[in-house]
């Protein structure tokens, strides 16, 4: 006997309901949370790129190096007028929450010399955050990067959990909350 299409997905539905429902969901962000520069915030669960970048020492790096922590993965440059405004709320936030538990890490994606980006900081100055390098794109590409500023959270097992395309206020008592709702989740 053979079922139709339309059977076979609704038997399939009922034998995957009770395992999907044990997935933790990206949405435990909650509409609650996404207020002020938040609300630009799009809760969408995926998995990171495992393509590597330099990381803020020199060596090579991937995302998963970074599992264990929550990160929030800013992607810039120095010709873009936004991350300007953008990364001094990121300093701010590395400074009020960073630690063993969450960090913030800037990635310079592109063509962004070393003397660029040590004076991008020194103009807006902004000390101490720590930037990678994406030169080739390679990573921007491969994360679904097309445009910039562009900002991922990643829990804590290496998930993306969302993202905000353009700039924000990430120092914002909205942006700590949203960060520690992941932290805790």
């Amino acid at each position: 006997m053979s079922l139709s299409p339309w059977r076979t997905a609704l038997i399939a539905a009922c034998y995957l309901a009770p395992a999907l429902a044990a997935i933790p969901a990206a949405a435990e962000v909650t509409e609650d949370l996404l207020t002020g520069d938040m609300r630009k915030f799009v809760a969408e669960e995926r998995a990171v790129s495992d393509v590597a970048f330099t990381g803020p020492d020199g060596a090579e790096e991937t995302l998963s190096d970074y599992e264990g922590q929550v990160v929030l993965v800013n992607f810039w440059a120095t010709w873009c007028a936004p991350c300007r405004e953008e990364m001094p709320t990121l300093a701010a936030l590395q400074e009020e929450m960073g630690g063993e538990d969450f960090t913030v890490l800037t990635i310079a994606t592109g063509r962004n010399p070393q003397p660029a980006i040590e004076g991008f900081f020194e103009e807006i100055g902004v000390e101490g955050l720590p930037v990678a390098l994406d030169p080739q794109q390679q990573l921007a590409r491969d994360m679904a990067v097309l445009g910039l500023p562009i900002t991922i959270l990643v829990d804590a097992k290496g998930r993306e959990v969302g993202r905000l395309i353009g700039g924000a206020d990430w120092n914002s008592p909205e942006a700590q909350a949203l960060i520690a709702s992941v932290m805790e989740g």
